[in-house]
């Protein structure tokens, strides 16, 4: 099947690389333009390299190599007013926004007495109030295109517990509910909202080794919570082009009845 969500625009955040990169770049493959942003700097005292602008030009030079438009910016979702002037001007550009995609965030891992007020106010700023001001940003012009939806990019963590990661894992929890509040107040203008949750992916957020040190180092004061992070599939890691089919899933019109919901491409790591 192609042309999935031909003729829409969809706004991406986090979108330099790995799972943002991945959602734009499925999104334009399958007929849509979209609108890419990303801090691309370093947020908080997070332990990984953070992206660049170099990255953020290459996800706009692998979405202009499928044939659709590309609006990019460098912004912190943290600032609703900078936010919403590129998704306006993206909108005057494009025509129209019809898909939002949460995606920003940040995670840090250490024990629970060892995680800062800092490092809570960095990820409860950049994973939920980031989130709020994305589909701030973006729900009016859903509004006036008559419809359309929101993805907002959780975690499994937002359905069970990730051990060593409590800002994390409360920043998700958090996502998962404000997508059921957005869901029942959007509904009447025929805007869908619902979060995704999948379980560890390989980005540059996991595969540096940087954030893994973190957990295994975490691991040694309390061995048993391992057996919280193994998927049920027997697969370590999963790829984001593997969780960019849902989020193409839920922008196109295959999901048209589908509002308020939790989907999980998480090799079963919640149910296990």
């Amino acid at each position: 099947m192609s042309g999935r969500v031909a003729g829409k625009v969809a706004f991406v955040t986090g979108a330099a690389r790995g799972q943002g990169r991945a959602y734009a770049l499925r999104l334009a493959e399958e007929g849509a333009d979209v609108v890419v942003v990303d801090v691309c700097g370093k947020v908080g005292d997070v332990a990984y390299a953070p992206a660049t602008p170099e990255d953020l030009e290459e996800t706009v030079r692998l979405v202009e190599k499928t044939g659709r438009r590309v609006v990019s910016g460098i912004v912190d979702v943290r600032d609703l007013d900078a936010l919403r002037g590129i998704v306006d001007d993206a909108v005057r550009q494009l025509g129209r926004l019809d898909v939002v995609v949460a995606n920003a965030a940040i995670c840090s891992s250490a024990p629970w007495n060892e995680m800062t007020p800092q490092i809570f106010e960095d990820t409860i700023g950049t994973n939920v109030t980031g989130v709020w001001n994305t589909v701030m940003a973006g729900a009016p012009h859903l509004v006036d295109a008559g419809g359309g939806s929101i993805i907002l990019i959780s975690s499994a963590a937002g359905i069970k517990v990730q051990p060593f990661a409590i800002p994390y894992t409360t920043s998700k929890f958090a996502v998962r509910g404000m997508a059921k509040a957005f869901a029942a107040e959007l509904a009447q203008h025929h805007i869908r909202v619902n979060s995704v949750h999948p379980t560890g992916v390989n980005t540059p957020m996991v595969n540096d080794g940087a954030l893994g040190a973190q957990i295994s180092r975490a691991l040694e004061g309390n061995t048993r919570l391992g057996a919280m992070m193994i998927n049920m599939m027997p697969v370590e890691i999963v790829q984001p082009e593997d969780v960019a089919d849902t989020v193409l899933f839920l922008a196109s019109d295959e999901s048209k009845y589908i509002t308020a919901h939790e989907l999980a491409p998480d090799a079963g790591v919640t149910e296990y």
